[in-house]
């Protein structure tokens, strides 16, 4: 990999610019892929599965590589900003770094998706015993005879309700913590009126709330002596996409390449 091909791949028409800034990053279910530079760039230079095994010293040679060759853009881009490296003070964005993480944390909805990451761990962790006995029942179901019984399809369905809840239990919060530290950093900003990213960053958390909610919804008709607990985890995310939309006004409405784009 060398500059010339990152270029190439950037300055392809038929990308969409900076779609991949407000993506979920599930690629394996992005109707995008073709028009994303990000998921381009891997496709070619991370398609070995050894590239992707952090074991693997394929993988920390490729890395390497790819980290060199950013440097040396960094170093050209700043060259031409007249952007002198050394002088920046990396101590002081540290501290601000921390003091944004700081103030990001007393606002609830940081808190509460913080506090969703755990409760849905916990009850995956605790909950091992009732998908075994679900499936053995789907199975026995199926085998019986009974009409309308698809032991395959209720386990794929099974699967992705929980592929769906597991893919955006850590995102949310993450994407929430982007949107928070990016309204505080805004505040300091003078007013324009381009699309917030702190709006953009809290659209994908709400799209993450949004699907989770309703994965969780499902997932309580497969599992109804689970009532309590998933109630109890619903009303949570309720609460945090309230808290989120009420922080984020005008989150729903941000226009992100490509997904909201006729």
């Amino acid at each position: 990999m060398n500059k010339e091909e990152i270029f190439r791949i950037v300055k392809n028409p038929n990308l969409i610019p900076g779609i991949h800034n407000y993506c979920d990053l599930w690629c394996e279910r992005c109707e995008f892929t073709y028009r994303c530079a990000n998921f381009s760039f891997e496709e070619k230079h991370l398609a070995d599965p050894e590239e992707h095994d952090i074991q693997n010293k394929q993988f920390w040679n490729k890395l390497s590589k790819i980290f060199q060759v950013t440097l040396e853009m960094l170093e050209e881009f700043a060259e031409q900003q007249g952007i002198d490296l050394e002088s920046i003070d990396y101590q002081a964005i540290h501290k601000r770094e921390e003091y944004l993480e700081k103030e990001a944390y007393k606002y609830e909805c940081s808190v509460m998706s913080k506090e969703y990451i755990f409760i849905a761990k916990n009850w995956f962790d605790s909950s091992q015993q009732i998908f075994d006995e679900k499936v053995e029942e789907l199975q026995m179901i199926d085998e019986i005879g009974i009409p309308n019984s698809n032991f395959e399809k209720e386990i794929e369905n099974l699967t992705n309700i929980t592929d769906v809840i597991r893919w955006y239990q850590n995102q949310i919060h993450i994407k929430i913590m982007r949107a928070v530290t990016g309204l505080l950093e805004e505040k300091f900003e003078a007013e324009d009126d381009f699309p917030k990213d702190s709006d953009g960053s809290a659209k994908v958390a709400l799209i993450g709330i949004d699907r989770s909610i309703s994965a969780w919804g499902k997932l309580l008709s497969y599992f109804p002596s689970q009532e309590d607990e998933l109630l109890k985890i619903l009303v949570l995310l309720e609460r945090l996409r309230r808290k989120t939309e009420k922080e984020f006004p005008n989150a729903r409405a941000f226009i992100r390449p490509g997904f909201d784009e006729v």
